[in-house]
């Protein structure tokens, strides 16, 4: 995946999240529901947004950022601020 597509499916789960939230006010979904999707979401995002980090990193430093491959989320959720 390049970044243009990174970004594309970020802006796509951005959306669904978007979707989840007014399927829940609108009585569509219950809440258990809304945040077991979202809960879903937010790992992808998590994954996605720390694949275009680290590919950013390798085209910074004149490597090839195709090298990167997706970590697992117990990887990215694992990572301490």
């Amino acid at each position: 995946m390049d970044q243009e597509q990174i970004l594309t499916r970020i802006t796509a789960m951005v959306e669904d999240e978007k979707k989840l939230r007014d399927s829940l006010a609108a009585g569509e979904i219950d809440v258990p529901t809304e945040r077991e999707r979202l809960a879903a979401l937010e790992r992808e995002l998590d994954q996605c947004w720390d694949l275009l980090r680290r590919r950013r990193a390798k085209t910074e430093f004149g490597e090839d950022p195709d090298e990167v491959t997706v970590r697992p989320v117990a990887e990215v959720e694992g990572y301490q601020s």
